[in-house]
């Protein structure tokens, strides 16, 4: 019989987890599955989720649905001046080395301060000091060791806080080839959970673009058969890049299919996801009057009974419009995010028998 493992003991790190405002329960329910070692809240800022954590980062830097995680060091101090001194300027070192410790030794190069009044002396001679000490140099703008110095949220007392990786994890080193609205890993990753994957699915992304959310669907565990499919030459020479990158090439196939006119037999797929045109980076809202319809009864068509249609848009008045006339659909959940200042909808749909 198996050993349960040991319950993680000793101080526990103060963690925030970065996601897309509006993706904060997916989220919460992937840092649960690393054990108890996590605590995450169940509240805090929009897009941030506060955590208590025992025990080695490393498996932090998995969690596909974050953006971006730091580790906090508060300090009850009432002036920033006070962190050069020698046992909180000790602190912070311990910290960036625990990070650095993370990674192969010279992935970390520059680092930045983001404070209000980085520029002034007090900061400016703080981020001497933490180059000289860590032989790291300043960089000009967000650096490989990104520091974040903030006013406690009580308002006594101030708070460092330091990315646990070089750059945002959204960013996944898979991404050879980009489009303009693309979507980052985090949010196609959590899009993909939302289809209630399984290994014997035979899965189809509409409108793949670069592969998206092939990849992240791919990454999250083995289906039967994925297809991805574009019109767009130049949208699957993407694709086929990134897939590549990914090392998916062999599980996944990418076709020059119209998504409103499949080559597929009905209800042969048992999940399906697209982003949408928005028309705002892609597309327009003219088109997508006539082509939303379209996909929407052609997807109907192919999906099984009972099957997960997880569609991205910022047409969201549309969208529940056509929800609404296609008795096919049953809408399971609408979820808002926040895209940097887009707020599109995740419209989690189900096949009805």
């Amino acid at each position: 019989m198996a050993k349960t493992p040991p319950r993680p003991t000793g101080r526990p790190s103060r963690i925030e987890v970065i996601v897309a405002d509006g993706l904060e329960q997916i989220a919460r329910d992937e840092i649960r599955r690393l054990g108890s070692a996590a605590r995450p809240e169940r509240s805090g800022p929009p897009g941030v989720i506060p955590m208590d954590y025992l025990g080695e980062l490393r498996p932090l830097l998995g969690l596909r649905t974050a953006q971006s995680i730091y580790t906090v060091i508060a300090f009850p101090v009432p002036r920033p001046k006070a962190l050069l001194g020698d046992e909180h300027f000790r602190a912070i070192l311990s910290t960036i080395d625990r990070v650095r410790r993370l990674h192969p030794p010279g992935t970390f190069s520059t680092l930045f301060l983001s404070a209000a009044g980085a520029d002034s002396a007090v900061l400016t001679r703080l981020k001497a000091e933490l180059a000289s000490s860590t032989g790291l140099s300043v960089g000009a703008d967000d650096g490989d060791l990104l520091l974040r110095l903030r006013r406690a949220a009580s308002g006594e007392g101030w708070e460092l806080l330091v990315r646990l990786s070089p750059r945002p994890l959204a960013t996944r080193p898979w991404r050879v080839c980009n489009r303009e609205g693309a979507l980052n890993g985090a949010v196609a990753h959590a899009v993909a959970l939302l289809t209630a994957p399984g290994p014997d699915d035979r899965f189809l992304n509409i409108a793949c673009g670069s592969g998206s959310l092939l990849i992240e669907r791919l990454l999250i565990g083995p289906a039967r058969r994925a297809f991805g499919c574009d019109t767009d030459p130049a949208a699957l020479a993407c694709a086929r890049a990134n897939v590549a990158a990914a090392d998916l090439t062999a599980r996944c196939e990418l076709q020059p299919w119209d998504a409103t006119r499949l080559p597929l037999h009905d209800s042969s797929i048992d999940a399906i996801c697209a982003d949408l045109p928005f028309g705002h980076l892609v597309g327009s809202h003219a088109n997508n009057l006539t082509l939303y319809p379209a996909i929407l009864a052609e997807a109907a068509r192919v999906a099984r009974p009972g099957s997960h249609c997880v569609l991205l848009s910022h047409e969201v008045r549309l969208m529940e419009h056509l929800i609404a006339e296609r008795p096919e659909w049953g809408l399971h959940s609408a979820i808002r995010i926040d895209l940097g200042g887009l707020h599109p909808r995740i419209f989690v749909l189900e096949k009805r028998q």
